[in-house]
């Protein structure tokens, strides 16, 4: 929060100069791919159909929320000018990560797929007949 000249509270984003970009290029040819089925489109529109309310929620960098087992840190090691680092969680850019979190997603929700939500990657599909329903698929 800063201060304007009206001394009002400003919610604001603090941005540096440093933006990490990791080549997993190597790293994903050498990596045992998991080819784990996403869902079909065409059969999650079935579902859809017919429903008056739709909600859609973007899991924006769930990815990061998925740790790395120890024993694979030291795989995606960096070296800056600060140092030598090793994520904990998983980063974006490696090749089984849509896979991974895939399967965590449908594990949570399993009791609600196909019934009133899907999961495509990180992106969320609540569909139900009524605004009331959708207030509690959503709790």
């Amino acid at each position: 929060m800063i201060a304007n000249e009206k001394n009002e509270l400003i919610p604001t984003r603090v941005q540096n100069n440093w933006r990490v970009y990791i080549d997993y290029q190597r790293l994903n040819q050498a990596t045992q791919k998991d080819h784990y089925p996403l869902s079909f489109i065409d059969q999650m529109l079935e579902r859809v159909a017919g429903k008056s309310q739709y909600y859609f929620l973007d899991g924006y960098s769930g990815y990061i929320q998925i740790n790395i087992a120890p024993e694979d840190q030291k795989k995606i090691t960096f070296t800056c000018p600060f140092g030598i680092y090793a994520y904990r969680r998983m980063p974006f850019g490696l090749c089984n990560a849509h896979g991974t979190f895939q399967r965590c997603m449908l594990s949570i929700f399993s009791n609600l797929l196909e019934e009133c939500r899907d999961v495509f990657v990180d992106d969320f599909s609540i569909y139900v007949s009524s605004f009331d329903d959708g207030l509690s698929s959503l709790a």
